[in-house]
């Protein structure tokens, strides 16, 4: 971002929007001083990921992680696929579960139809500590058409990148490069409970569930007593 960006207070004066039916002049006046706030909030969004871009060089990935999938046994190369970055979400669904996590199922679900899209540009991977095949059961349970889903059978990935231990059942997700042969690890969401301001989960920001983006913009917001699931009988 430049020093030169009109102030958001201007940006908000100069609008050229309507009055919504109705409204007060207290309304207005509220709405236009968290205008205000959105607009600084998109600027702050943009600030954080360029500095994130602007990240040195991570560590190297000199283990070549051993994964199961649809076409069967893969190496971590070859999540990549033709492209030289790579997304990775580790979701909650390991051996001992008796179903996988409903928060990682909200959050991966959103990113289905996405996957096409998506992988004009990057490598999309979503692993789990459970067998392939309990995988794909869960995949087509799910009506998911897109997603790539993995196994890693021994946790060795899991165990330098997602859980503390290659049995921790926790999410996390990270990024990857792939520069000259060279893979390296970019980015990874970081964080837990210890993080958490009061009332909250923990969360990154952005977060990347639309689920609570969308509340977000409601008058109950996300709650405190609602919680995902895997389905609904209403």
């Amino acid at each position: 971002m430049t020093d030169t960006l009109v102030p958001a207070e201007e940006l908000v004066r100069s609008s050229t929007r309507r009055p919504l039916p109705n409204e007060s002049a207290d309304y207005r006046a509220a709405r236009d001083a968290l205008l205000v706030e959105e607009i600084e909030l998109r600027r702050h969004l943009a600030r954080v990921a360029a500095q994130r871009r602007a990240l040195p060089p991570g560590g190297e990935v000199k283990q070549d992680y051993r994964f199961v999938g649809a076409a069967g046994e893969v190496g971590f190369a070859d999540l990549f696929g033709n492209h030289d970055t790579l997304f990775v979400y580790g979701m909650m669904y390991g051996p001992e579960r008796k179903q996988a996590c409903p928060m990682c199922t909200a959050t991966v679900a959103n990113w289905d139809p996405e996957v096409p899209h998506l992988e004009r540009r990057i490598g999309f991977a979503i692993v789990a500590r459970s067998p392939y095949p309990r995988l794909a059961a869960f995949a087509r349970e799910q009506g998911w058409d897109h997603l790539r889903l993995y196994s890693d059978p021994t946790g060795a990935f899991w165990q330098d990148y997602i859980g503390e231990g290659p049995d921790d059942d926790m999410a996390g997700y990270s990024v990857f490069t792939r520069r000259d042969g060279t893979i390296r690890h970019f980015w990874s969401v970081e964080g837990g409970p210890e993080i958490a301001d009061p009332g909250q989960d923990p969360h990154g920001a952005p977060d990347p569930n639309s689920l609570w983006n969308l509340l977000d913009l409601t008058p109950e917001g996300r709650g405190t007593d609602w919680y995902p699931s895997l389905r609904y009988d209403d």
